[in-house]
């Protein structure tokens, strides 16, 4: 344990408010220093930025102040505090984010609650989120400025609610708002490490709805750029922010450990932010001479630069700072970190620049009203070669695939070095499952997918019924448990811990109940096609990755009840789980019939929008869409089955083994069986 002297850290039975200890936190002086510190990393960073900014704007054409008579003007101030707040707002939001990194994983706990170091951190969390709130409401006031082109201080309360409850970019810009205040309560409602560790993924989450609606959003692949975009933001702010963090409680015993930890996590966050930054600089740019030939492309090799020189940087921390920590010596960390943030620093400004810049790419875009719904152009008539040979990459779900793959073949590597078997099968199952996943997400069937219902229902069927089965199929949380290493510190969460914590937590028990997954299963059928939710989430990028989530996951849960070997599931009687099966079954052919029946087109407002001339009637469509689901459940349904009724087979055999094993003990032991007992109290039974 940490010795801080603090005697009332952890809460007691019933304890749920945060309250600061009756004995000093921290050795005398600390608090104050961490204090003094968050504003030091906070000038810092912010001060780097800002100097980077402003030549960049000027540079790039960010910042337009021309007068042009008869137009609206927003005045001098707004086209330059637009992005000077927009900058402020992304480096609270690091600042945030890699403040509670650190307290909720980089550093031990002190049992079930934060350490004394964490407790400091989620203190001071709460002030950078409710800096970073107010931040954000400035950033309503200024972008209303500059849309409709009136100084802020004539604003009226109508304009600025109209911007923020109906138009895209206010509408996640209030949405970013409502989640850090989440953040700022829930920052102030407990030490408990779980509770740390959901207000980390709730300030993570906060920062993402104004990128589903920024410049990546209108470009003309905005499924790459906007998931790229999506990615590289995440993977920069874990890197930046948990820089930040440790720097803040460098003094801690723990600290090396931390940093060790904090070093795995930056290499990732490096090859993340690499690869996306590299995939949306393509899509932005149009073409690689645009890299040298235009003031966008380079401000991204400024960006660039900037991110070999961390890299670089990086690597002498793993080979020099780590060592000398382990020696007792915190100031080269210290060096090399300051070093560090100043160039990340001037990241955060690069980015904004190229955020308010106008990109070679949007110059010259089509402005097809159909490509800038879809962020592709109309496709030809279906072919087997377009549905496989044109692709539409989403990052998110190839991140996740060979993320997916990797780890679970590093895992079976880690089980096979150590002499435990790993079946064969179960490899190849579920790297199978995220294959398809891919495939069917991200090559052409992907494209008419967006405007054929039909196509759109092949999807589905295939990510709610083949992918889970092949996922579940390959066993992925036994070879997590047993491939996991153990952190050599115990006050340390690792990867392990958190897994166990969650299977183990009410919200799984309830979610892998065989009436709750089945529910959550029939309701992804019916709640989306016989409501309005399907056009909804159709026009919006994070609607569709939703969707797709959904099914994927809700196919999962079913499937992981039914036929899952991994620990944690119920121990139900496999003929009950037959019963559960026959339901779904049930349900999914009823879903089938009635779509068939049924002369209400689904989803009218988007589909009538992005109908290609060459395809049939909605209705005919629709009803092709609605065949198809009723037949393609059959042969899943009927694997699933006949697993579940060899399982059947498999627990009577059990049960008759452990029966005869119980009888041949008692023969040997020369007592009655508990068969030849049952037998005896029947036959006692008065006629």
């Amino acid at each position: 344990m940490i010795d801080t002297g603090m005697t009332h850290l952890t809460p007691g039975p019933g304890t749920s408010r945060a309250r600061k200890p009756t004995n000093t936190a921290l050795p005398q002086g600390q608090g104050w220093k961490v204090k003094s510190r968050t504003r030091s990393v906070t000038a810092l960073v912010a001060g780097t930025a800002a100097v980077v900014l402003v030549p960049a704007l000027m540079f790039a054409g960010g910042v337009d102040t021309t007068v042009i008579p008869g137009l609206p003007d927003a005045g001098p101030v707004t086209p330059w505090a637009l992005p000077v707040v927009t900058t402020l707002s992304d480096l609270l939001a690091v600042l945030l984010a890699g403040v509670l990194v650190t307290a909720a994983f980089l550093l031990p706990g002190d049992g079930p609650s934060v350490s004394a170091h964490g407790w400091q951190l989620l203190r001071r969390a709460t002030w950078l989120a409710a800096a970073w709130l107010l931040v954000v409401v400035a950033r309503i006031l200024f972008s209303v400025s500059d849309v409709l082109g009136v100084p802020v201080p004539e604003l009226g309360v109508q304009p600025v609610a109209g911007f923020a409850l109906s138009i895209s970019q206010g509408q996640a810009l209030m949405w970013q708002a409502g989640l850090i205040l989440l953040v700022v309560v829930l920052s102030r409602a407990g030490l408990s490490r779980g509770l740390a560790a959901v207000t980390t993924i709730l300030a993570l989450v906060a920062i993402v709805p104004p990128v589903f609606t920024g410049h990546a959003a209108g470009a003309g692949d905005h499924q790459l750029a906007v998931s790229s975009l999506v990615l590289h933001v995440l993977a920069a702010t874990l890197w930046i922010g948990g820089l930040g963090g440790l720097l803040l409680v460098r003094r801690a015993r723990a600290f090396p450990e931390a940093v060790a930890r904090y070093s795995r996590l930056a290499l990732a966050c490096l090859i993340v932010t690499a690869v996306s930054g590299a995939a949306n600089a393509a899509v932005r740019l149009g073409a690689w001479s645009e890299l040298f030939g235009s003031r966008y492309g380079l401000l991204v090799l400024a960006k660039v630069l900037a991110l070999g020189l961390v890299g670089l940087i990086g690597a002498l921390h793993r080979a020099r700072t780590l060592p000398a920590l382990r020696t007792g010596r915190p100031r080269a960390f210290l060096r090399l970190a300051v070093g560090e943030l100043v160039v990340l620093g001037a990241a955060i400004g690069l980015a904004v620049a190229l955020s308010r810049s106008p990109a070679p790419q949007s110059e010259v875009a089509d402005l097809d009203p159909l490509t800038e719904l879809l962020g592709f152009p109309a496709p030809l008539p279906p072919t087997g070669l377009r549905m496989l040979g044109d692709p539409l990459p989403d990052m998110f779900i190839l991140s996740l695939t060979v993320a997916g793959i990797a780890a679970y073949l590093i895992g079976v590597v880690r089980l096979r070095k150590a002499g435990h078997h790993w079946p064969l099968a179960r490899t190849a199952s579920w790297t199978g499952g995220l294959l398809l996943l891919a495939a069917i997400t991200c090559l052409g069937v992907a494209r008419y997918a967006y405007v054929l219902f039909s196509v759109h229902m092949i999807q589905h069927m295939v990510l709610s019924m083949v992918v889970p089965i092949l996922l579940v199929g390959g066993a992925p949380v036994t070879l997590a448990l047993r491939a996991l290493r153990r952190p050599a510190d115990p006050r340390v969460r690792g990867p392990r811990e958190w897994l166990l914590i969650v299977l183990h937590s009410r919200a799984a028990r309830l979610f892998t109940h065989p009436l709750v997954a089945l529910g959550i299963y029939v309701a992804s059928l019916y709640g989306l096609y016989f409501s309005d939710l399907l056009g909804i989430l159709m026009r919006y990028h994070l609607g569709h990755l939703a969707m797709i989530a959904h099914f994927v996951i809700a196919g999962y849960l079913l499937f992981w009840v039914l036929i899952g070997t991994d620990p944690g599931r119920r121990r139900i009687h496999p003929a009950l789980l037959v019963m559960v099966h026959f339901l779904a079954m049930v349900a999914h052919a009823f879903f089938g019939f009635v779509l068939l029946q049924s002369a209400t087109i689904i989803g009218l407002d988007w589909y009538a929008a992005v109908h290609p001339a060459w395809a049939q009637p909605l209705l005919d469509d629709q009803r092709l869409g609605a065949g198809l689901a009723w037949a393609f459940g059959e042969l899943p349904a009927a694997a699933i089955l006949l697993v579940l009724v060899r399982q059947w087979i498999r627990s009577d055999e059990r049960e008759q083994a452990r029966t005869d094993r119980a009888s041949d003990r008692a023969v040997a032991a020369g007592e009655d069986d508990e068969l030849a007992r049952y037998n005896a109290y029947l036959g006692s039974l008065p006629e």
